[in-house]
This record gives structure tokens, C-alpha cells and sequence, in this order.
């Protein structure tokens, strides 16, 4: 019976990680998605204004709403296990009295502080953005609250909807807001605000949802037993630690993004730039995110589907059958992450302008689009490495990579323009795999992948990158001549990264570079193990 109830829990958990694991992916999508509607309407300087504001709620929302949650539900989960009950509704009280004074402390920041964050920006035009987003950290407490609570009940599904809610209300706010606000006035700083609004109708639709579950009887915050004593410090130690190490690794690529709010328009304009044309060029510089953002969700979802099972192999058997999992792990973080980093390069001029209307600064994009690589093997090596326990010295990694980025930003961007700042992403994030690879070897010896795999995808990438490149020279010159230019971009982007895609594909199905076994743990792997044994039966 208890070999039944334990298959039971872990098949319920997984069944619950994978809801979670496809919210994040609707999320990260339309996260990424809407950015390009929106630059549309307000141009690179709308943009501009609003990916300097956009860093400020982006990093806040996250720590508390997700970080909290992911701590609270572990917490409660150690109580659960414990049979301690009765200590439940003290550790949710302690919980939210301490979440609501960090959201406070972090409101009266961004509020108060407003001005003064502006001109340390360089543009105090964006204070009223800061004070239009600060409202959504007051709804933080509540939405961590909720969550934490669900998760820790095994309920899944009231969280990954709400995710889904959030985000969508978000991006309708946004979009139609600006519509109004471009149509009538187009005041861009008052378009800005409206997609800070959005923010905060997003979040208040999560609350409300949640609140709805609970109150149906999905959630018992509340119960008749007697409240236990619980120590309050052991409490909020777990919280804060257990959440910074949980949302750290999604808190780096915003980390990034708040340095550029500080150093780029500043820098470009103390090298003679007039702020007309710093602030298009921090804009342009800004379509990089939404592209790398795409990229990180091809990538990292399917690696990132995986570390649960190292997670348990780990933690239930001492990591003697992790190891496989690790290394599975890794080579799809690289083959996706090589895949999309190469194939958004090749054809990055003609994404520029089916997406943001110009093919303006194309090499800085390109060199942006490198980051993709990066972060995808970054966020895999610190997932295997938080399924393991290991979080102190990866999250300092991390942190060293924020200050690196920030350091060249100073030195590259007065040299080199935008480009130098994509340079500095580049680098930093390089520094910090080489010290979270260094790291993860010395505490696991293993090989993560064999010469024929590397021999492989650089195959596989080099075929890919000649085929589209020729294809691309082509079509551009013979087959689309006569479109419009956009018109042309569209039928080029979308035939060439089907191709391109196409080609990769093939190349590692036949070379067998991941396992048809390999494929079944991964999600839609089936159909690629199916395709993959058919491709190499004797004929």
C-alpha cells in the first residue's frame, strides 16, 4: 500500500508540475509576444519608456509572487509531513505579515522614490510610470499567500490558471489601453503608464481568481484547531532564502534588464547622442528581449521539464540514478539552446522587420540573440544544482554576473553604442556559466555529453546555418523580389526558420544525437522518438 501511495503522490506531482510547467510556457509566450504589438503601436521610443519602467515591477513581482509562494508551499509541505497541522494557520499568519512588509517597503520605494529613480535613469518624465506600476506590489501578499497555500495542498490547478489569468488580462490591458491612449493623444509617456496599469489588473484578476477557489472550498486557510506556538524567525529566514534561491535564476535575465535601465540612455547620452535618438536606440536595443525571451522558452522548457525527476532521483536516492537525468538534461538545454540562438541569427534582418517594422541595428540584435545560448545552459545548471540543495554559491554566481554586466555596460556602451551593451550580456553571462559549470564538476564528476554528441550538433548547426543561408540570398534576390519589404521579411522569416528547422531536425534524428529512450521523458519527445526510429530503420 505505501509503495502504491507514494507512486500515487509522485505521479500526482508531476501530473501537477506538468499544468505548472504549461502555464509557464502560455505565460513566457505571451509575455514575450505582446511586446511586439506593443512596439508597434508606440514605436522604438514608446518602447524605450517602456522596458526602463518595465524592470522595476518585473523583478518586485516575481520575488514575491512567485519566490514567496514556491517558499511557503515548502514550508507548509515540511509541517504536513511532520503531521503538525495545528502549526499551519500560524506560519500562513507569520507569511503574510511578513510579505505585506516587504511589499510595503518596496511600494513606499518605488512611490516616494520615484523622482528620484527617474533622473538617476536620466528621464525624470518616467516617474509617474514607476508610481502607476508600484500599485501592483501591494497585491503580493495576498497572491503569494494563495498560491503558496494551493501548491502545498498538491492543487495545481487553481495556480496555473491564475498564472494564465494574469497574464492575459495584463496583455489585453496593455494593448488596448495603448490603442486608446496612441489613438487619442499619443502621449507616450501616458502609454507607458496604461501598460503599467495593465500590470496591476493582471495581478488584481490573479487575486481574485484565487480568492474565488478558495471561498468555493478548494483552499482552508482558516481552521477551528487551536494555533501552535511557532518560532517566527526560523520562518522568516526559510522564506526569504527558500524564495530568492526559487525565483534567482528567473530574476537574472530582469536583473539585466534593470543595469540597461541605469547605464545605457545615460551612457549614449553623456557620449553625444541628442534624447531623441539615445532613446530610439535604447528601444531598438530592446527588441532584443522579447526575441531572447522566445528563445529561452524553446530551450529551457524542455530541459526544465526534466530537473524534477533529477530532483527526486536525488533527494530519494542519494543521486546514484540522477546522473542519467543530468546529463539529458544538459544536452537539450545545449542542442535547443545552440539551435535557437543559431537559426534566429541567420535570419534576424528579416525577423527585425516582420516584427518591429525596420531592420534597424540587425548585428546588435544578432549579438544579443547569442544570449539565448547562455541562459538556456544557466538556468538548466542552476535548476539540477536547486533540485539538489545547492543554491548559496549559485546564487552569488549569479549575482557576480549582474555586477560584471553592469561594469562593462560602463566600459563598452561609450565605445561601441548599444552593441557594446550586447556585448556586456554576452560576457557576463559567459563568466557565470564557466563558474556554475566549475562549480557543479567539482561536486558531480561527470561527463555531460560524449564527443559524437558535440560532433553532432556542430554538424547539425553548420548545415542548418549554410542551407538557410543560402536559401535566404535567394529568396531575397530572386524568389520574393517583388513584395514589399515587409511583406518580403514575412515570407522569409517563416519559410527560412521552417527550414532551418527542418534541416536540424533531420540531421540530429539521424546522428541519434539524443536517445530514442531519451526523447519519451521529454514533452512531445514521443513523436520525435517515433519519427527518430523510422528515419534509421534498415530499409
Amino acid at each position: 500500500m505505501k509503495e502504491m501511495s507514494n507512486e500515487w503522490n509522485m505521479k500526482t506531482y508531476m501530473k501537477g508540475a506538468a499544468m505548472l510547467t504549461i502555464a509557464a510556457i502560455i505565460v513566457k509566450l505571451l509575455s514575450a509576444v505582446y511586446r511586439v504589438p506593443f512596439q508597434n503601436l508606440v514605436g522604438d521610443e514608446g518602447f524605450y519608456i517602456y522596458q526602463q519602467v518595465y524592470p522595476f515591477i518585473g523583478i518586485v513581482t516575481t520575488w514575491t509572487s512567485f519566490g514567496f509562494a514556491v517558499a511557503l508551499s515548502k514550508i507548509l509541505s515540511e509541517y504536513k509531513a511532520t503531521k503538525n497541522d495545528e502549526a499551519i494557520p500560524r506560519i500562513i499568519q507569520i507569511a503574510f505579515v511578513f510579505i505585506g512588509i516587504i511589499s510595503i517597503l518596496f511600494f513606499l520605494l518605488l512611490f516616494a522614490g520615484a523622482e528620484f529613480l527617474a533622473s538617476t535613469m536620466g528621464d525624470v518624465q518616467l516617474a509617474p510610470l514607476l508610481k502607476a506600476g508600484s500599485y501592483v506590489i501591494l497585491l503580493m501578499p495576498m497572491l503569494a499567500v494563495l498560491k503558496g497555500k494551493f501548491q502545498a495542498d498538491g492543487k495545481m490547478q487553481p495556480v496555473a490558471y491564475a498564472q494564465v489569468i494574469e497574464q492575459a488580462v495584463r496583455v489585453i490591458i496593455i494593448l488596448l489601453g495603448t490603442w486608446i491612449v496612441v489613438s487619442t493623444s499619443f502621449d507616450l509617456y501616458k502609454a507607458g503608464s496604461m501598460a503599467m496599469y495593465g500590470a496591476v489588473a493582471g495581478e488584481l484578476a490573479g487575486v481574485v481568481f484565487l480568492s474565488y477557489v478558495y471561498w468555493r472550498g478548494l483552499g482552508n486557510l482558516h481552521t477551528n484547531k487551536p494555533k501552535q506556538v511557532v518560532p517566527i524567525w526560523p520562518i522568516v529566514k526559510d522564506l526569504t532564502i527558500v524564495s530568492i534561491s526559487a525565483s534567482i535564476s528567473a530574476l537574472l535575465f530582469l536583473l539585466f534588464q534593470l543595469v540597461d535601465s541605469f547605464t545605457i540612455f545615460q551612457t549614449l547620452v553623456e557620449s553625444g547622442l541628442e534624447k531623441q535618438q539615445a532613446m530610439e536606440m535604447k528601444g531598438i536595443y530592446d527588441r532584443g528581449q522579447p526575441l531572447v525571451q522566445l528563445g529561452i522558452v524553446i530551450a529551457s522548457t524542455l530541459s526544465l521539464a526534466v530537473v524534477p525527476l533529477v530532483a527526486h532521483r536525488i533527494n530519494k536516492e542519494k543521486g546514484r540514478t540522477a546522473i542519467p537525468f543530468m546529463q539529458l538534461t544538459y544536452r537539450v538545454a545545449f542542442t535547443f539552446g545552440i539551435a535557437a540562438a543559431l537559426g534566429l541569427i541567420v535570419v534576424l534582418p528579416y525577423v527585425n522587420e516582420m516584427l518591429f517594422q525596420t531592420r534597424a541595428e540587425s548585428f546588435t540584435l544578432m549579438v544579443f540573440a547569442c544570449q539565448i545560448i547562455w541562459m538556456s545552459l544557466i538556468l538548466t545548471l542552476m535548476a539540477m544544482l536547486q533540485g539538489s540543495g545547492k543554491v548559496k554559491i549559485p546564487t552569488l554566481f549569479l549575482l557576480v554576473g549582474v555586477f560584471c554586466k553592469w561594469l562593462l555596460n560602463g566600459m563598452l556602451v561609450s565605445s561601441y553604442g548599444i552593441v557594446g551593451a550586447a556585448i556586456a550580456g554576452n560576457i557576463s553571462l559567459a563568466i557565470v556559466f564557466l563558474m556554475m559549470f566549475y562549480y557543479f564538476k567539482k561536486n558531480w564528476n561527470i561527463s555531460f555529453a560524449s564527443i559524437s554528441f558535440y560532433k553532432g550538433i556542430g554538424i547539425a548547426s553548420l548545415m542548418m546555418v549554410i542551407c538557410v543561408t543560402a536559401y535566404v540570398w535567394v529568396a531575397d534576390a530572386i524568389l520574393f523580389d517583388s513584395l514589399s519589404s515587409r511583406l518580403q521579411s514575412v515570407v522569409i522569416s517563416i519559410s527560412a526558420v521552417t527550414l532551418g528547422a527542418t534541416i536540424f531536425l533531420l540531421i540530429i534524428a539521424k546522428r541519434r544525437v539524443i536517445g530514442e529512450k531519451e526523447w519519451f521523458l521529454l514533452p512531445f519527445g514521443r513523436r520525435m522518438a517515433t519519427f527518430q526510429l523510422w528515419l534509421n530503420k534498415e530499409k
